[in-house]
């Protein structure tokens, strides 16, 4: 590969990000047509004595989520601009969630020419506040319980495949966003060499692994307390058929919370076993664990460079400060492996001992 090819050239792949079910959407323009065309859907859908709608949460996308309400129960409603997202998937890993006895949020309508869905409102409750040494076991047993049922009885039938053509394009974000824009830091020829190792090594680590129904983003800003049946799970539109280790993953090596080591390799140990009893996994606990360690590393490369791209691109820069956890963990899981020792070799040199939260210039200053 020739220098500058790898880092001039653009990839194209789906990359999905979390809903943040605790961030505001910004008031609606009351004079802008969508705005209208929410309220007439509502409308048409509950009758007329409708609240005006409110912001119920922002997503990393371009989805927005608003709740109306009708004196006696609250609806949400989700406005996802057609010429920017399409709803269908959504529909349609929710129809297949709920099929399975999941608690995905029930729908009453949906426009998916328009963009709209109407649904159930499951409130504010996600895990991620209510997370503490003493309920820890208790909420990620039940959604461990849940994740089992995904990868046991949810259909991944005409799903994406995540293999190496979506693997590669995600960490390929790191280089652009996370390096290059954020830590101001331009890799070498032979830096890139190593990175697109790297993304190789991981990118067939991911496809040794057995391939089951994958949420792709199942953690606990999706995952939600409710006085029905908990957990609630939302954010799921980008669902593939993946690695069987890439929701635990996600879950356990949450973006936004850490757990000691020895007990994330508990938790780790006892899913396997459940795998395995349940005729879903061959495979010894050494094997697991490196799967479950490398596609989590894969999952964190794209998370670096996708919070900065949320940063410096869609103005959001609430997630810059989630990058010091992001960063650890990619930093403890590659320094586990000889193979990837270059590779955190160039990211620590590009990192420098400083505050990753912190942009180029900032920390400059």
């Amino acid at each position: 590969m020739k220098c500058g090819r790898w880092h001039k050239r653009t990839r194209r792949g789906p990359v999905h990000a979390t809903i943040a079910p605790a961030t505001l959407a910004a008031p609606m323009n009351p004079t802008s047509s969508r705005p209208d065309a929410l309220r007439r859907f509502v409308a048409a859908n509950l009758g007329g004595a409708v609240s005006a709608p409110v912001p119920a949460s922002a997503d990393a996308s371009f989805r927005s989520y608003w709740r109306v309400s009708t004196g006696t129960q609250s609806w949400i409603v989700m406005d996802a601009p057609p010429a920017l997202e399409d709803i269908r998937p959504w529909l349609d890993i929710g129809e297949r969630l709920r099929g399975a006895g999941l608690h995905a949020p029930a729908v009453l309508a949906a426009d998916a020419e328009q963009g709209f869905v109407l649904m159930e409102d499951l409130g504010n409750r996600t895990y991620l506040p209510e997370l503490t040494d003493a309920s820890v076991d208790r909420l990620y047993g039940a959604a461990l319980d849940a994740l089992l049922v995904m990868q046991q009885r949810v259909s991944a039938d005409g799903l994406p495949l995540f293999d190496a053509t979506r693997t590669i394009p995600e960490m390929e974000l790191l280089g652009e966003w996370f390096l290059r824009r954020h830590l101001a830091f331009d890799p070498g020829c032979d830096d890139w060499d190593v990175i697109e190792n790297a993304y190789r090594t991981l990118a067939i680590a991911a496809d040794e692994q057995p391939r089951r129904f994958m949420h792709r983003d199942y953690h606990s800003r999706n995952l939600l307390i409710t006085a029905a049946s908990s957990p609630a799970i939302i954010d799921f539109q980008g669902a593939m058929l993946g690695p069987i280790a890439y929701d635990l993953a996600s879950l356990l090596r949450d973006c936004y919370i850490a757990w000691p080591v020895a007990r994330v390799d508990a938790w780790v140990e006892a899913y396997r076993q459940r795998l395995a009893a349940a005729g879903l996994l061959e495979v010894e606990g050494r094997q697991f664990r490196r799967w479950f360690d490398l596609i989590g590393l894969q999952r964190h490369i794209k998370v670096l460079g996708l919070f900065c791209r949320l940063n410096y691109r869609d103005g959001k820069s609430q997630y810059l400060r989630d990058l010091p956890l992001v960063w650890e963990y990619v930093r403890s899981v590659a320094l586990r492996y000889p193979e990837l020792a270059e590779f955190i070799g160039v990211l620590e040199r590009a990192v420098a001992g400083r505050d990753v939260a912190a942009p180029a210039g900032a920390a400059r200053a």
